[in-house]
C-alpha cells in the first residue's frame, strides 16, 4: 500500500479487514452448526462502508505487463474483420 494514500482510504480497508473477520468468524460459526447470523450482518456492514470508503481511489497506473498480448490479439481481430469484409 502507498504510503501517500489519505486517511479515508486506509479507513476503508481497515472496514475490509474486519468484515473479513467477520465473515471467517461466521463461517467457523457455520461449520460448528451453530451458526451465528449477527456476523455475517457485521460483515455485510462492515465491507459495505469498507468499500464507500475506498471507491473513490484511483487505480493504479498499468504496468504494461501483457500490452504484446493485447497488441497481438487486437491485430487478429483486424484480420478476422477484414478476411469477412472481403467474402
Amino acid at each position: 500500500m502507498d504510503s501517500e494514500d489519505p486517511i479515508i482510504f486506509r479507513v476503508g480497508m481497515f472496514f475490509y479487514v474486519i468484515g473479513g473477520g467477520a465473515f471467517i468468524l461466521f463461517v467457523t460459526s457455520d461449520l460448528a452448526e451453530k451458526a451465528d447470523f449477527d456476523f455475517l450482518f457485521v460483515a455485510l456492514l462492515m465491507i459495505g462502508v469498507g468499500w464507500i470508503l475506498r471507491r473513490g481511489k484511483k487505480p493504479p497506473p498499468s504496468a504494461g505487463r501483457f500490452s504484446w498480448l493485447k497488441k497481438q490479439r487486437e491485430e487478429a481481430k483486424k484480420k478476422k474483420g477484414s478476411k469477412s469484409k472481403s467474402k
